[in-house]
Order: structure tokens, then C-alpha cells, then sequence
């Protein structure tokens, strides 16, 4: 009984959050185009199912990745295991990364609009080898107190140098494949063993030194990535193009477009169970404490992602792309931009991965964050940031003097910002793309690019996922700086 009143909790608070992208589409379709989508019953039922799939993944993280994330974190501090901590940190990276649907989306995306240039195969290993070894820095990190700071901003100045260097052709796809590298399952199991060597460590603060995993996932394969760009243009030559996804209209074939999309969701889980369990069996010989709820769990994990997918399939993913198809087709900049804007809010407060590190951070902090006032704050920066990327579409000029004023903000105020926040401020940047946000982002910024005329897609269609992972950046720490200045806003403990 407490698990099915848990899980009508968890579906009445994901109806409510996403009822913002329902008002987008129907102010938009109703006063812009003044027509309503067809199957407005198909979009509907997308949603419910969305909602579903939320409050089942939700629940299942409670059961299981969080605490098995947490307590596998505790054994290996208390054995002092250094050497079997370290490569479970990059087997789980790894793992997280190479089966990844978005990178796999972007990866499929470069290799197809550079001609074969690009290997997506092989983009896929650097940025899966990046996250494994990042993760191995960050264990390191928690393990001997570095501040997580002074590695931000010796690694983004590498990626900003970087940046001069690289042919233009590789720098939006090296900064989205940052933003895209942490999923929907990884950011919670991430964040789970960050939290659980800061809770295991005297002298540790969970806020501090827990969150950082993350961020450092997102910052890395924007370095391996640029350095394979520029090897490949230097030194490569052109190959062979994948070919374009169909259209996937017959009915036939959404049918098992469905059941192909439920074995990419095992394929995607598995790997991440599979070191679990061996690092839990095999390497620690020892037997989860409570196997059963830990199954039932990942089953929840895995039915509520599979049904959160079909959700958006059915509802948010074509009336995304129709109105985004609409609104380059009038032809006005400014509702496109209006529309980004909204987009980028709507998508980003539905997103599941954000709630559940809201959450976490509440629970860290108790009366000095509020989950929900953070997830508004990282919203904003996100809807900020596609607006941004739209009108740099639209306007024209190179991306990276963009993208590197935005990063040289992040860290003027990584100086004056409250130290207690800066990891789970680039922590956030990083959970803001995931799986409701990068698809229709990638649609709408390679179909801007496709319409306007002078731009390049390969150059000019990637980076709108790299400005909504650096804003809400920005907008958490000027949100804590507030914060510190007028302490009468901040939430009070219950």
C-alpha cells in the first residue's frame, strides 16, 4: 500500500510537471498557427504515458540504483579497495556511455552530415573512454579533497584552448557531445557513488564534494572529442555516410520500431547492471542486502524508461518537430526564438533525471536548497540558453566565440559564487540534456541550420545542446550568490 500511494505521489507531480509543455503547444497552436495537431487524443494518451513512465522510474531509483550506488561507494571506502574503486569508476562510465541513446543519436547525426568523415563508431568509444576515465579523476577528487573547482577551470580552459585550435566543423558537435553523455540512468547512479564516498569520508560535506561527478562526465569528452575532430580533419579522409533514418509511418513498422526500441533499452541498462553486480559479487563478495527489492527496482527502472520513451514517441516528438517545421516555415525569428525559449523551459522541468538530483541535492542541504526552486532556476537557464543558440542560428557569427563567452561567465563566477554550490551547479548543467531535451533540440537546431540560408549543418546545427547545458550553469550559481545575499528567501527547513 505504501508503494502504490509512493507511486500516485510520483504521477500526480509528473502530470503537474508536464503540463507546461502541454500549454506551450496549445498557445502556440491555437494563436500562432491557429489550428489544432491531428490526433489530439494520440498526444494526450503520450503524455499519461509519459507521466507513468516518470513516477515508475522514480520510484524504482529509490529501490535500487540509489542505494545500491550508495552502499557499494561505503564498502569499498571501508575495505580501502582503492584498486577495485577505481576501475568500477570506469567500468560504469564506460558502460553508461558507449550504449547511450543520445550519444549514439549524435554520433549517428555527425557521421551522416560530414560525409562519413566522422566515424560514429569511433566518436562513440572517445567519448565512452573519456567518461570512464573522468570518472576515475572524480573518484580520486572525492577520495583526496581537491576542490572541484580549480579542475573545472583547468579542464574548460583546456577545452576553450581547444576551441581555437579545432576546424570549426567539430567544435558544436565536441561541445553537444559533452551535454550528451550523461542519461537518465547514469546521472542518478553517478551522483549515487559521489554521494556515498563523501557520506563514507570524514571531513567530506555532501553538498561540496558528493556532487562534481557529473560535471566532470560533461567537461572530458569535450576534450577528446576536439582532439579527435582535429586529428580526423588533419590527417582523415572522407567515408562512408550512414544512411537516413526512414520515415517509419507503417504501422508495421512502428510496431516493431516499439519492441527494437524496448532491446535498446536493455541493451542500454544491462551493461551498467552487469558491473554492478560483478563489482557487488565478484570484486566484494558480498550479497546485496536486499536482492528482491533491488530486482523489483531495476524492473521499474527499465518498464518506466521504456514507457517514458513511447511516450514522448506518440505525443511530444512529432508535434516538436511539426512545430518546429511551422515555425521555419513563417518564417519569423522572433517566434522561433519565443519558442525555443518556452521549449527549453517546458522540456527541462518534465525532465526525470532532474527531479530525482533535485531531490538528492534537497536532501543534502536541508533548508539551504530547494529541489523545486532549483529545478525552476535550472529551467530558466536552459529556455535562456536555447534562446540564445536560436538567435545565433538566425543571426549568424562563429559558434565558438559564442560558446566561449558563455563558459568565461561560468568561471568569472566560479570566484564568486558559494563554494557549497559550484559542483552541483556544473552537475546540473549536465542533467539538463537528456532524453525529453536533446531530441527536439538537435531537430530544431539542424533544421534552422538546414533553412537559413548561409548556414552550414554540420557547423552551424550543433551547439544548441551546449548552450542548455552551460546557462543553467550560470543561472544556479547567480541563484546561490541571491541566496547568500538576501537570506530571507531561502527556503526554511520543514
Amino acid at each position: 500500500m505504501e508503494h502504490l500511494s509512493r507511486f500516485a505521489r510520483e504521477f500526480l507531480k509528473a502530470l503537474k510537471n508536464l503540463l507546461p509543455i502541454v500549454v506551450v503547444v496549445v498557445v502556440f497552436q491555437l494563436l500562432v498557427f491557429r489550428s489544432m495537431p491531428d490526433d489530439p487524443l494520440i498526444l494526450a494518451a503520450g503524455l499519461l504515458i509519459v507521466a507513468v513512465g516518470i513516477a515508475l522510474f522514480l520510484h524504482g531509483l529509490d529501490l535500487s540504483i540509489f542505494p545500491v550506488g550508495k552502499n557499494l561507494a561505503n564498502q569499498f571506502v571501508r575495505r580501502g579497495a582503492l584498486g577495485l574503486l577505481l576501475p568500477f569508476g570506469f567500468a560504469i562510465g564506460f558502460a553508461a556511455s558507449v550504449a547511450e541513446p543520445a550519444v549514439i543519436a549524435v554520433a549517428e547525426q555527425a557521421q551522416l552530415v560530414s560525409d562519413g568523415r566522422i566515424n560514429g563508431l569511433v566518436l562513440r568509444f572517445v567519448i565512452a573512454v573519456s567518461v570512464g576515465l573522468v570518472l576515475v579523476l572524480g573518484i580520486l577528487r572525492v577520495l583526496r579533497g581537491w576542490a572541484v573547482y580549480k579542475l573545472l577551470i583547468a579542464g574548460y580552459l583546456i577545452v576553450l584552448a581547444l576551441s581555437y585550435l579545432a576546424p570549426p566543423e567539430i567544435i558544436g558537435l565536441a561541445y553537444d557531445s559533452g551535454g550528451v553523455t550523461t542519461n537518465i540512468v547514469s546521472v542518478p547512479l553517478i551522483a549515487a557513488i559521489g554521494l556515498g564516498l563523501a557520506n563514507s569520508i570524514r571531513g567530506r560535506s555532501l553538498l561540496a564534494d558528493g556532487f562534481g561527478m557529473v560535471a566532470l562526465c560533461v567537461m572530458v569528452p569535450m576534450i577528446g572529442v576536439q582532439l579527435y575532430g582535429t586529428w580526423v580533419y588533419a590527417f582523415g579522409g572522407a567515408g562512408d555516410a550512414v544512411p537516413a533514418p526512414g520515415s517509419g509511418e507503417d504501422p508495421g513498422e512502428w510496431v516493431v520500431g516499439m519492441f527494437l526500441g524496448l532491446a535498446s533499452m536493455i541493451r542500454e541498462v544491462l551493461p551498467i547492471v552487469g558491473v554492478v553486480l560483478f563489482f557487488q559479487y565478484v570484486a566484494l563478495r558480498r550479497k546485496l542486502a536486499h536482492p528482491l527489492r533491488v530486482v523489483v527496482g531495476f524492473a521499474m527502472v527499465l518498464v518506466g524508461l521504456y514507457a517514458f520513451v513511447v511516450g514522448l514517441k506518440l505525443g511530444l516528438f512529432p508535434i516538436g518537430t511539426l512545430m518546429a517545421e511551422q515555425l521555419i516555415g513563417h518564417g519569423v525569428p522572433a517566434l522561433i526564438v519565443l519558442f525555443g525559449l518556452l521549449i527549453g523551459f517546458a522540456t527541462t522541468m518534465a525532465e526525470p533525471a532532474l527531479v530525482a538530483i533535485g531531490e538528492q541535492a534537497q536532501d543534502a542541504s536541508p533548508g539551504r536548497i530547494s529541489g523545486f526552486a532549483v529545478r525552476v532556476i535550472v529551467a530558466t537557464g536552459v529556455a535562456v540558453g536555447i534562446a540564445f543558440g536560436v538567435y545565433r542560428i538566425l543571426v549568424g557569427g562563429p559558434f565558438h566565440y559564442f560558446i566561449m563567452a558563455a563558459y568565461a561567465v561560468a568561471m568569472v563566477l566560479v570566484f564568486f559564487a558559494p563554494k557549497y554550490i559550484i559542483a552541483l551547479a556544473f552537475d546540473l548543467g549536465g542533467v539538463t540534456t537528456s532524453e525529453v531535451t536533446v531530441p527536439l533540440v538537435t531537430a530544431l537546431g539542424i533544421g534552422l541550420a538546414a533553412a537559413v540560408e548561409g548556414r552550414d549543418v554540420l557547423i552551424d546545427g550543433f551547439g544548441l545542446i551546449a548552450f542548455a547545458s552551460i546557462f543553467p550553469v550560470i543561472s544556479v550559481m547567480v541563484y546561490a550568490m541571491v541566496m547568500e545575499k538576501f537570506p530571507r528567501l531561502r527556503r526554511e527547513p520543514a
